[in-house]
């Protein structure tokens, strides 16, 4: 029995892996990219209002009064002193 052409390409088509096609791997990198780029988004938004929280802090000085004042014994209306 003589193989023919048809029945080569048959054997061909079923043992040939199946390829994921271009377009799919565009679609899934194009999600993995968005997927990032909003991270990155999210995280320079976080640094920056950090950054005007920083600011704000520092700006402010700091009250260093509670040092020089005399310690203050705060347990005197203790409910249950021993």
């Amino acid at each position: 029995m003589k193989p023919t052409m048809s029945s080569i390409l048959l054997l061909i088509e079923a043992v040939k892996p199946s390829f994921i096609a271009q377009a799919d791997i565009v679609i899934v990198l194009s999600i993995t990219v968005f997927i990032f780029f909003v991270l990155l988004i999210v995280g320079l938004r976080k640094t920056y209002k950090l950054q005007e929280e920083s600011r704000k802090l520092n700006a402010n000085p700091i009250d260093d009064d509670d040092e020089t004042k005399p310690y203050k014994d705060f347990t005197e209306g203790h409910l249950y002193e021993s």
